[in-house]
C-alpha cells in the first residue's frame, strides 16, 4: 500500500506534459517515487546524526540528493 496519493502522481504527469496516464504505470512511478525517498530520507538523516542533530535539515537533503 502506497503512502502517496495516486491521483498527485497522474496529476505531477499530466502537468509535465503526459496526455493520459495509465493506473498501472502511476502505481509504478508511485513505487519508484516512495523508494527514492526512502533512499534519499536515510541517506539525510545519516548525515544529520554524522553533524551531531537528531533533525534533517535541507543542507543534508540537498548533500544526499548528490549522492543518489
Amino acid at each position: 500500500m502506497a503512502d502517496l496519493p495516486v491521483a498527485a502522481v497522474i496529476r505531477i504527469a499530466k502537468k509535465n506534459g503526459a496526455e493520459r496516464v495509465g493506473n498501472d504505470a502511476a502505481a509504478a512511478i508511485l513505487i519508484k517515487t516512495e523508494g527514492y525517498i526512502a533512499a534519499l530520507s536515510s541517506s539525510a538523516n545519516k548525515l544529520a546524526i554524522h553533524a551531531g542533530r537528531k533533525t534533517i535539515k535541507e543542507e543534508d537533503v540537498e548533500m544526499a540528493a548528490k549522492s543518489l
